[in-house]
């Protein structure tokens, strides 16, 4: 009996070798994954800091914000993984059955997806060169309106209307950003044909020259006015244009502060803005024996 016992404690004690060993690798794999997952964060977090110092434009730090999110996202993902094979692998688990579900499912996830990566890898790259930022205002597939927020899965707008437009990043082709740095107020103003354009054109350089010296408008308008001439003939009027080179998105509100002060130039100086009219003439007919009309609509 006693013989008996001591096999049995004997055997325990050679099979407990093998089995203590792998608890210890797993410990020691869980350990690694956790310190690497630590170092990965933080070196994140540090180049964050690093760059935030470095920008002085709050929509490039959060873009940077964005990028350094997504980068420890996906790190950590790559380490778990990793951590985890390793551990089947340890406790005699065979990965490679696990690897061909993955890879099958993996693709069949894709097949069903691939809009959605598509959406994903599109936004990536739209924060990475900087394409759009939030509080921009852009025109992307067919839609237009001022940035509220920018995701790697959709880009939200909102128009003049108020109405808000979720874009999915993979429908993006082309981005027109109305706002970047700076942005021209392009103004076209029609004078009748009867008028010194030379004139009507010193008027609208002389309110754009006192636009640009108001304390109001100032710091929203960067050059002198651009004067550009007779722009071409319309049906009832000679069209003149100019610009200005102002602030990004101050465009608009420029351009109709112009409009107004070139409206009352133009009335205190008697030029004329033609609008649509009806004519009547009333006259003698060639024979004398009775009245002739003519109307004219322009």
């Amino acid at each position: 009996m006693n013989d008996w016992l001591d096999g049995l404690r004997q055997s325990l004690i050679a099979g407990s070798g093998p089995a203590l060993r792998s608890a210890l690798n797993v410990l020691l794999i869980l350990v690694a994954g956790w310190v690497a997952l630590s170092v990965v964060q933080r070196a994140i977090l540090r180049f964050r800091a690093f760059m935030e110092l470095r920008l002085h434009d709050a929509e490039s730090a959060k873009r940077v914000g964005t990028l350094c999110r997504v980068f420890r996202h996906f790190g950590s993902v790559v380490i778990t993984i990793v951590a985890a094979m390793l551990v089947m692998n340890e406790l005699g688990i065979s990965i490679a059955p696990v690897l061909a579900t993955a890879g099958v499912a993996g693709i069949a996830i894709g097949f069903g997806a691939q809009s959605l990566v598509k959406d994903y890898f599109a936004g990536f790259f739209l924060l990475l060169e900087d394409q759009i930022r939030q509080g921009d205002v852009v025109s992307v597939a067919g839609v237009g309106g001022l940035v509220e927020e920018v995701t790697l899965r959709y880009v939200r707008l909102r128009d003049f209307d108020g109405h808000v437009h979720f874009v999915p990043n993979g429908e993006i082709k082309t981005v027109t950003n109305r706002t970047r740095d700076h942005a021209q107020a392009v103004i076209e103003v029609g004078v009748a044909y009867r008028e010194n354009a030379d004139e009507a054109l010193a008027v609208m350089c002389e309110v754009g020259r006192e636009l640009r010296a108001d304390p109001a408008w100032r710091a929203r308008i960067l050059d002198d006015v651009e004067m550009i001439g007779v722009e071409r003939w319309a049906d009832s009027a000679v069209i003149l244009r100019c610009r200005l080179k102002v602030v990004g998105i101050e465009q608009w509100s420029v351009r109709r502060e112009f409009l107004k002060r070139l409206k009352q130039a133009y009335d205190a100086r008697g030029i004329e803005i033609p609008f649509p009219h009806l004519t009547l003439y009333a006259g003698q007919a060639k024979d004398g024996n009775a009245p002739a009309f003519r109307i004219d609509s322009r």
